[in-house]
């Protein structure tokens, strides 16, 4: 169920091809299907490969009839580019969260590259789901090799997340 009490989550991502859109998008499906829900996933890769926008759609809840967010019905926002806030606003409801690199700022991390993976950890924060099934997910996305980075940039957003919801944010 998502914040708003509807029986599905919406959560547009949305950034610049490269910054790991799709990847955090999948760990998130992956994470709501080993939750035993109903789960629907689009992607608009547009210009990605000249550093465009990229975005992914993902809803999940216990029956789920598109993939698609209906306009203005996104639970969250999750902008991996503040510069692309204004091809995505439309979607987000009235009291959706926005979360961006406002909140973890790349320089924070120990690898920019996992800016991803950081927010994801910060939307766990707003998710009933279990972010264990979130973390499970995301190393099973990412090379070994990443998965201690990664880790601390999950706990990162986390952290920053809950700081931000504990001062009324």
């Amino acid at each position: 169920m998502s914040a708003t009490g509807s029986p599905v989550t919406n959560v547009v991502m949305a950034g610049l091809g490269g910054q790991g859109v799709i990847t955090a998008s999948d760990i998130l499906a992956e994470a709501a299907l080993h939750a035993g829900l109903d789960v629907k996933k689009a992607e608009i890769h547009g210009m990605s490969q000249r550093g465009g926008l990229v975005s992914s759609d993902v809803r999940f809840g216990e029956r789920v009839f598109s993939p698609m967010v209906p306009h203005g019905e996104a639970d969250y926002l999750l902008l991996l580019a503040p510069t692309e806030l204004a091809a995505v606003q439309g979607c987000l409801r009235p009291d959706g969260v926005v979360i961006g690199t406002d909140l973890v700022a790349p320089d924070d991390l120990p690898n920019k590259r996992s800016l991803n993976v950081a927010l994801l950890g910060a939307l766990s924060v707003y998710l009933a789901l279990p972010q264990d099934l979130i973390r499970v997910a995301m190393l099973a996305a990412l090379p070994e090799k990443l998965h201690a980075t990664n880790e601390h940039a999950f706990a990162l957003g986390r952290e920053a997340a809950l700081a931000r919801r504990a001062a009324g944010g």
